[in-house]
């Protein structure tokens, strides 16, 4: 069965997570808006932002708006639990992206859970995501590490506790210790370690940096403006029996058609591995 928006309705008595836009309001999706007009309390990382993204959106709010921060959203969750309990169509939204991300929420998801209390999520824009999507770096294996620390001593801690992950890293960070964050990543990962800094995703000025962190922490210095998420490029492989199932996959797409010394860069890229190695062990298969 087909479903347009003049037949889908928010659930009621369920908490529904909703994803905003992270800077653009025309990524607003249509059930976005549909739930913001038909939800009978939002819970709202701060009125006054909603209040604005409803202007944008050219949509009428009739539900009953509350805040829910970092600082009050323990002290809102019986409320908001007793709401959905009554049947009630209770939305969540934070400033930007997806609630519980880096954002409130989790305490109350956690809590719905607990209580047998339907949550359901309206999925959308999610910083982190479309870092890595526009990165440049591997994508096969990622974590979102949140905001970075503020002391370049604890920044460091962070770093050396993830250094030898197989896994693109992405990180949260202000535009006024940019620099320094990158200069610590440098001395931890070490200076070529690729990376890409992206800024001000899905605005006006939306800049997207990729190079080794030496690089992009020289480039920083210059200064920075706007939102910030970092991303780190996996740890490099070894050379080991682990590119013997490398070269097998190389070799199977270089039979497809592609050259093999782009295969072999394209999975080691996605492994982390040494394309240089790949290639040569591909070439002596081959022979």
């Amino acid at each position: 069965m087909s479903v347009t928006p003049s037949t889908w309705s928010l659930p009621a008595g369920t908490i529904t997570l909703a994803a905003t836009p992270i800077g653009n309001p025309l990524d607003a999706s249509p059930r976005l808006r549909l739930a913001l007009t038909q939800a009978d309390v939002i819970a709202a990382e701060d009125t006054r932002r909603l209040a604005g993204l409803a202007s944008r959106l050219g949509v009428d709010i009739e539900a009953r708006i509350v805040s829910s921060h970092e600082h009050n959203e323990a002290a809102r969750i019986p409320q908001l639990l007793e709401a959905a309990r009554a049947g009630q169509r209770v939305v969540v939204v934070s400033d930007a992206g997806m609630p519980t991300v880096s954002d409130p929420g989790f305490p109350l998801v956690e809590a719905a859970a607990e209580a047998g209390v339907p949550v359901s999520v309206i999925p959308g824009p999610s910083a982190p995501l479309v870092a890595l999507a526009c990165s440049g770096l591997p994508t096969a294996r990622f974590s979102f590490e949140g905001f970075l620390p503020r002391k370049s001593g604890e920044r460091r801690e962070t770093f050396a506790a993830l250094k030898d992950a197989r896994r693109t890293l992405i990180f949260f960070d202000s535009p006024r210790r940019l620099a320094d964050s990158l200069a610590d990543a440098s001395a931890v990962f070490g200076p070529d370690r690729p990376a890409a800094v992206c800024r001000e995703l899905t605005k006006q000025h939306e800049d997207v940096w990729r190079g080794t962190l030496a690089q992009l922490a020289e480039r920083a210095g210059e200064g920075v403006l706007g939102e910030i998420v970092v991303l780190i490029g996996p740890a490099p492989q070894e050379a080991s029996a682990d590119v013997d199932a490398l070269v097998q996959k190389a070799l199977e797409l270089a039979a497809g058609g592609m050259r093999l010394k782009a295969a072999t860069k394209f999975v080691a890229k996605e492994a982390g591995a040494s394309a240089r190695d790949v290639y040569e062990a591909a070439l002596q298969a081959r022979d």
